[in-house]
């Protein structure tokens, strides 16, 4: 996934084989509670929505809405946002920062089966109650959120949570019930505190099959030239996609030993 609201550049994205555009209209708090945090807070709009949607031969949009609310100064409800970025042709909607169940079973009755609906888990409270979000009949997806998830746990890193159990177990639970989940962003090969190398294969071994590509894997506001852009995704897509068949020949190997595993246990069992 990547995120942007440039026509021009979802264009090079959709045509060098991202697979979502990511519009983020998230506004709502964000600032209070990532501000000490080198995060990107977006100016998107709804209206950037049809932009992207035309600009795009093969890529999803998916848009990330605010947390759940009611009306207020600036902002339409929660109800009506849903309503204007599906009229506007998301294909995908993401919930972020949410806290219970309930919040949850509103969003998937909002969207009313008319996109696929995502919640973006990145709160403690959200993973507390994440056996019972899973048994809601309408998820299509879900990605856990480690900016703001790895805060609530007042880790340094957030990429501690990859050590801690924390995504390890959520991952099990995703996986038990079926539900297709990512998790957290990667950069271009060799780049970012963790080389993203080493984070991709982590998506593997816990068979995520979603990442967003961050914001230093193309820095936009240091780049004008969208041919320098173009040369960044031509050169570093295709790297990532051959660690990524790399990544699926192991993944073969233990998954087709599981199933072995499983079969015998069987014979023996019965």
């Amino acid at each position: 996934m990547y995120i942007t609201n440039q026509p021009e550049i979802a264009k090079i994205a959709d045509k060098n084989g991202v697979d979502r555009i990511f519009i983020d209209l998230e506004k709502i708090g964000k600032r209070e509670r990532q501000g000490g945090m080198d995060t990107v807070q977006s100016d998107h709009s709804i209206s950037d929505i049809v932009k992207v949607k035309h600009a795009v031969k093969r890529a999803e949009i998916m848009v990330r809405v605010n947390p759940l609310h009611d009306e207020i100064e600036g902002y339409l409800s929660s109800r009506d946002e849903i309503d204007a970025v599906v009229k506007a042709g998301a294909d995908i909607i993401m919930l972020p920062y949410f806290k219970q169940v309930e919040d949850v079973k509103r969003f998937i009755k909002y969207v009313d089966g008319r996109a696929k609906v995502l919640p973006l888990i990145e709160t403690v409270e959200a993973v507390n109650c994440i056996d019972e979000i899973l048994t809601l009949e309408g998820l299509d997806e879900i990605f856990v959120g480690l900016n703001d998830l790895s805060l609530g746990y007042g880790k340094t890193f957030m990429f501690e949570l990859l050590i801690d159990g924390t995504l390890e177990t959520l991952c099990m639970k995703f996986r038990q019930k079926g539900i297709p989940f990512g998790f957290g962003g990667i950069a271009a090969l060799g780049k970012g505190m963790l080389p993203s190398e080493y984070i991709i294969r982590e998506h593997y071994r816990l068979e995520s099959s979603c990442a967003i590509l961050s914001r230093t894997f193309c820095r936009i506001d240091a780049v004008e030239d969208l041919n320098e852009v173009r040369h960044i995704f031509e050169r570093e897509i295709p790297k990532i996609r051959e660690l990524e068949k790399e990544c699926e020949k192991h993944s073969n190997y233990f998954r087709e030993n599981r199933k072995q595993v499983i079969e015998k246990i069987e014979n023996i069992c019965h």
